[in-house]
C-alpha cells in the first residue's frame, strides 16, 4: 500500500457513495488505475464492505445499552452457542470478546427498555451467565467507523 491506497481508504471510508470520477479526481489517478486500486483493496480484504449508516434515533430506536458480561463457562461449547445466539439477535450490534476482569462486551440498539428487557431475556434463557451488567448511553459524544489512516 502507498500514499495514493491511502487517500483512497480515507476518502472511501467518509463517504462510500463517492463516484469512481470523483474518487480518481480526489487522488489523482485515472478512472481505469482508480478501479483496479479499489478492486485490490476489495479483493484483499482490506475494504471488507460498502454500507450506508443508518440513524437509529429517525428510526424509532431510542436506546442504546452497553452489557457486561462475566462468564464461568469458557469452554468452546459455550463460545459456540454464544457465538451462534448473539449473531441471531439483530439488536446486538456488536459483541467484544475481552482481557480483563470482564469477558465480553456488547452494544445492543433497542426502541426502549421494554425492548431491552424482551433481548435479556431471550438471551439468559439461551445463555448460561454467570455475571451481567447493562448500562443505557444517555449521549454518545463520539462514534464513528473511520479508522485513523
Amino acid at each position: 500500500m502507498d500514499n495514493i491506497d491511502l487517500k483512497i481508504m480515507k476518502l472511501i471510508q467518509k463517504d462510500a457513495s463517492l463516484s469512481l470520477d470523483t474518487l480518481s479526481k480526489e487522488v489523482g489517478l485515472s478512472r481505469n488505475a482508480c478501479w483496479r486500486r479499489v478492486n485490490i483493496l476489495e479483493k484483499s480484504g482490506v475494504i471488507k464492505g460498502r454500507v450506508a449508516l443508518l440513524s437509529s434515533e429517525k428510526l424509532g430506536f431510542g436506546l442504546t445499552m452497553i452489557v457486561l458480561i462475566k462468564t464461568n463457562q469458557h469452554a468452546k461449547s459455550w463460545l459456540e452457542t454464544f457465538d451462534k445466539v448473539t449473531k441471531r439477535m439483530p439488536e446486538i450490534v456488536s459483541v467484544y470478546r475481552l482481557g480483563g476482569d470482564i469477558d465480553y462486551m456488547m452494544k445492543i440498539i433497542v426502541k426502549d427498555a421494554n425492548a431491552y428487557d424482551e433481548t435479556y431475556q431471550r438471551l439468559i434463557k439461551e445463555i448460561e451467565i454467570f455475571d451481567i451488567s447493562a448500562s443505557f448511553v444517555m449521549e454518545t459524544l463520539k462514534d464513528t467507523t473511520e479508522l485513523p489512516i
